[in-house]
Formats: C-alpha cells, sequence, structure tokens
C-alpha cells in the first residue's frame, strides 16, 4: 500500500475517531418565567438563540398577556388565569402621565407624578402576584411544572413570581435583568455607594455636588419605603406560604447563580460589580438587513439630506394631540424624509415628506447609511441599538427610566433631551437641528459605537455560555456572595464597630481613672507635706 493511501486511510479514521467521542450537546430544558411588554421582545431574542442551540423552552405566561402568544415555534406555554390585563391600566396611567407632564415642573406635579407612579406599581405587582398565587394553589399546574424535571429557570426580575417559583421548585436561576421589583438591579447585589451612584429617577449622573447628593439620598428612601411597605409585604406573603423556612424578594435575587445584565459601561456611568454579574447590554443588536422594496424606495428619495426616525417604543401609540401637531409641523418644514411609528390620531400638520408606520424595522432603519437622528423617547433597547449603530438620538422621555438612558447618551455628547413640558414647535426644531447640524453628536454616538462593538466575546455569545454553563454545573454557587445570609449588622459591621468602641471607651475610661487617682495621690502628698 502507498504511503500516499496510508495517509488518507490514517486521516480518514482519525476523524471518525474524533467524531465517535466528541460528546453530544443534548438540550436542556429550560422553564422561562418573563415580563411582557418591552422586557418581552429581548426576551424572546434570547430564547430564539437558545432554541437554536436545541434546548426545550417552557413559556409561563398570563391569559391577559398582549405580546406573549400562547403558540410559538419556539416554546410551549403554560398559561395562567390573571382577571385583569397589566395593560389595561397601564394604558391609562401613561396618558394620565403625559397630561400631568404637560402642565410642566413643579412640586404639585412631582408629588402627583410619584404618587400615581406608586399606586400603578403596586398595582401591577398586586393583581400579577394574587394570579401567581392561584397557578400555585393548582395542584395539576404543579405536578405537571414539578414532573417536567427542568434544569433552569430564567426570568425577568422586574416583577419577581419567577424568582418565588424557581426558589419552591428548588432550580438553578438565571436573571435576564436591567430592573427588579424596586429599581436598578445593582442596587440588590453590589456595593452602589450613593455618592457616586445615581439612583433611577433622580436625573443625576456620577458627577454630584453636596446637594446633588442630598437628592441622591432622597430618592433611594423613596425606593426603599417603596419595597419595605409596599411592595415587599406582596411577595412576603406569597413566601411564608408557599416556602419553607419563608424570604423576601431581595434574599431571592441574592440567592441568582447569573445576572444577565442588559447593560455595559459604554453606557452606564462606572460602578462596583460582582463576579455573577455579566453585563449583555445590547445583544439584541445585529447588523442591519436589507429593507423592503418600497421602504427602501421611500428613503433613498431623500437624497443627500437623508432620513429622520421616530419611535416612541411598544407602550406609547402617540403623544398627545397638540404635542403631535407641532411635532408634524416642523418635520413638514425639513428636507429631509421622515418616517414616524405613530398610531394616534393623524396629525392636521403632516407634510408629504413624513411617512406615518403603524411598525418600523426599527434596527434596519437605525444600520442604514440615509438615516441621520433617532427622536425617541429613551427606552432600553432603542438606546442600545443607536448606540449599536452610532445614529445620535434626540430623546423625549416619558416615563420609568427613559430620562436616565438618555442622561447618559446626553452626557457623552450623543444625544439631547427634550422633556415632554418643554415641547413646542420651537423647541422641537431647535433641538432637531442641534442634533441634525452639530458633528459632535454623530462623533460621539460613533464612538460609542466602536467602543461597544469593540469585545473579545459577542454579548449575545456570552448570555448563551453563561446560561448553558449554569444548567452544565447545576448552579453557580461560587460566584455568588455570601453576603445576603448576613444580617444587616454584620454586613456593615455595625457590631464589631460596637465593640472596638466599647473597648476604646474602656480603655479611656481606664486611663482616665488611673489619671484620677494619680492626681488624688499626687495632692494627698503636698498636703501632707505642706501639714
Amino acid at each position: 500500500m502507498s504511503l500516499h493511501r496510508v495517509c488518507g486511510l490514517f486521516a480518514f479514521l482519525s476523524v471518525v475517531c474524533l467524531i465517535s467521542f466528541t460528546p453530544l450537546c443534548n438540550g436542556e430544558n429550560i422553564l422561562v418565567f418573563p415580563v411582557d411588554g418591552s422586557h418581552w421582545i429581548n426576551m424572546e431574542i434570547l430564547l430564539k438563540e437558545l432554541h437554536a442551540r436545541g434546548h426545550s423552552i417552557t413559556v409561563i405566561r398570563t391569559s391577559t398577556g398582549w405580546h406573549i402568544s400562547e403558540k410559538s415555534p419556539l416554546y410551549t406555554s403554560i398559561t395562567f388565569k390573571m382577571d385583569e390585563g397589566l395593560q389595561d391600566f397601564l394604558g391609562a396611567y401613561l396618558k394620565e402621565h403625559m397630561n400631568v407632564q404637560r402642565t410642566g415642573a413643579s412640586a404639585f406635579t412631582f408629588f402627583k407624578l410619584t404618587k400615581d407612579f406608586i399606586a400603578m406599581v403596586y398595582r401591577a405587582h398586586k393583581v400579577l402576584c394574587d394570579a401567581f398565587v392561584r397557578l400555585l394553589d393548582d395542584e395539576i399546574m404543579v405536578k405537571r411544572l414539578v414532573d417536567s424535571e427542568y434544569d433552569l429557570v430564567l426570568t425577568d426580575p422586574g416583577m419577581a413570581p419567577g424568582l418565588i417559583l424557581a426558589k419552591y421548585l428548588k432550580l438553578p436561576m438565571v436573571l435576564n435583568v436591567r430592573w427588579i421589583t424596586s429599581g436598578e438591579g445593582h442596587f440588590a447585589i453590589a456595593p452602589s455607594p450613593l455618592s457616586y451612584i445615581p439612583v433611577p429617577g433622580s436625573g443625576l449622573t456620577d458627577k454630584m455636588n453636596f446637594i446633588q447628593r442630598l437628592k441622591n439620598m432622597f430618592f433611594y428612601s423613596i425606593i426603599v419605603l417603596q419595597q419595605k411597605f409596599m411592595i415587599g409585604p406582596i411577595y412576603d406573603a406569597i413566601c411564608d406560604k408557599y416556602i419553607q423556612g419563608g424570604c423576601d424578594t431581595f434574599s431571592l435575587l441574592q440567592e441568582a447563580d447569573i445576572w444577565l445584565f442588559r447593560s455595559d459601561f459604554v453606557f452606564d456611568f462606572p460602578r462596583p460589580t460582582m463576579p455573577n454579574v455579566v453585563y449583555v447590554g445590547g445583544f439584541q443588536c445585529k447588523p442591519a438587513q436589507p429593507l423592503p422594496a418600497d421602504l427602501e424606495e421611500f428613503v433613498q428619495s431623500a437624497g443627500e439630506h437623508g432620513v429622520i426616525i421616530m419611535s416612541l417604543g411598544t407602550w406609547i401609540e402617540a403623544l398627545p394631540q397638540e404635542v403631535t401637531n407641532e411635532i408634524a409641523s416642523v418635520f413638514a418644514e425639513m428636507p429631509q424624509k421622515v418616517i414616524w411609528r405613530h398610531k394616534g390620531e393623524r396629525p392636521s400638520t403632516l407634510g408629504n415628506n413624513t411617512l406615518i408606520v403603524d411598525w418600523m424595522p426599527q434596527k434596519d432603519l437605525l444600520g442604514h447609511p440615509q438615516t441621520k437622528v433617532f427622536v425617541a423617547h429613551g427606552g432600553t433597547n432603542g438606546v442600545q441599538e443607536a448606540i449599536y449603530h452610532g445614529v445620535p438620538v434626540l430623546g423625549i422621555p416619558l416615563f420609568f427610566d427613559q430620562y436616565d438612558n438618555l442622561l447618559r447618551l446626553q452626557e457623552r455628547g450623543a444625544g439631547k433631551i427634550l422633556q415632554l413640558s418643554e415641547i413646542n414647535g420651537h423647541s422641537f426644531e431647535q433641538g432637531l437641528m442641534e442634533v441634525l447640524h452639530q458633528d459632535s453628536y454623530r462623533q460621539n454616538m460613533q464612538r460609542l459605537s466602536r467602543l461597544h462593538r469593540d469585545q473579545p466575546v459577542a454579548p449575545m455569545d456570552q448570555a448563551i455560555f453563561w446560561v448553558e454553563y449554569v444548567m452544565r454545573h447545576k448552579g453557580a454557587p461560587h460566584l455568588r456572595t455570601e453576603a445576603y445570609k448576613m444580617p444587616w449588622y454584620s454586613y456593615y459591621c455595625v457590631d464589631v464597630l460596637l465593640v472596638l468602641l466599647t473597648a476604646a471607651t474602656l480603655l479611656l475610661l481606664t486611663a482616665l481613672s488611673v489619671v484620677r487617682l494619680l492626681c488624688c495621690r499626687s495632692r494627698k502628698k503636698i498636703k501632707a507635706k505642706q501639714q
């Protein structure tokens, strides 16, 4: 046999052996408890990747869900009955919220918005928890969950039932997270000095003077009180009833194996973090795909002036009518073409250069070279997509985290904020022209884009790796801090400080007693000599 044939046979046998001894990639069984609305959009993207890797996925959804479909090629669904859809009262709240914002900034407006927000959040958690209790009381449903032998719970802790369910089923847990039941996720797991870490809602950056630090402490107090006296007790009651030994929301958060955190430090302010926090900000972003033919034709018809796109996310269909008309009239005078996602009443001042759509391929439009400015509400997904594609933002924050998101862009010179109360034809035109024609906005945003893209591992690949890592190793307890098992006085070393202060006080008193004794003896000797 020739040497060439021997080498060929050896290579063939090597390949056969390699295939034979390579372990098969068995799909695992994942239970998902998501949060509906815009949170579901990025959760679904993660599920698509997990499904492509061969994992079996079960999604728990409510009967009144408005984005999470009952039937999907990606997953099997479990539906539990909820009497009231969150979108039913969220929509009413958001309309009232925008109307109050239009009255302008004042102490009354602040307290009105804060009161209404806390009431709305309380109601959302209460409605969901009431339905979740009925699920846990359904013996057939619970048996189905136990018998399915899931390998992992993947949940969004913006609402906490998923945390409780993971504890109840004694399963490893991965969080797809930025927000928890009471604010931003880092505050539950990582050291968060209020001297340079702004609290959500405060409208502050990481550079604070004394008054701003005082304001930061005030906003932190609101969040703590809200969690302790309004939201926390709702979940504590469920924990006391269904979890042996009880639990609370924060201990459940700190028991999570991995936090897939939807942010990064290109976007966010630097801060302390923990080993089990994996930053996957922008994991939903991908290179732009070609636009539909009719939309591409409209975009190209803009010529050298380019295109402005406007979208206010999944929750807001339209701004107040007078604001909508003001914006439309400004767009009508622009040389650019405009693509505007708008579902409300058609603006009376709409120009021929503006295309109104119910839906737009936002990622593909942001990645199109003709797109010059993104007019947006400042949702996390939209902001991260704008960073990925390097498109400057004119932001109109409406509620929740949107002002804080846009503030981070504005602080880096990549965006500009217009408050809803300040918007009129003049202010909107001025802001739009500034972002459109000052090169610094685009240059700064493109710099952020380069920083964001320059990573050794893509955010989505990181997310998938760590989900599978937890399933391979049945958890990741070695990455969790022991802090959550400590009482507050041990965590802050209050007991140690008290012992040290007591010891120092005793030493000081002893020293004073000795000095006093010596002084007394000295005086007695002096008196004796004088006599």
